[in-house]
């Protein structure tokens, strides 16, 4: 195996935490933002339903981005066994 095999991985395994961090934030707090409006519009709650709305898409968002961050780490841990990390590289 050759030594940038190892660091390929680490930037791939960044890079997919950014990508799947960003959508889990995103997505809930687009969906909300939405679905708030289109309820303030219709009740007449202007803007009551869109802070309860995101205020339920952050929580929901924080407990899923704790599950995440607790797999990723274990997955962190088991790419740091199966290959050197490149910082003890000298």
């Amino acid at each position: 195996m050759e030594k940038n095999d190892g660091t390929r991985a680490y930037y791939l395994f960044g890079l997919r935490i950014i990508g799947d961090f960003g959508a889990t934030l995103a997505v809930p707090a687009v969906f909300a933002a939405w679905f708030g409006t289109k309820i303030d519009a219709s009740w007449g709650t202007k803007p009551y339903a869109l802070f309860a709305c995101l205020a339920l898409a952050f929580g929901l968002s924080a407990f899923v981005i704790r599950k995440k961050a607790i797999a990723y780490g274990t997955e962190y841990q088991n790419l740091v066994n199966r290959y050197d990390h490149p910082a003890d590289r000298r």
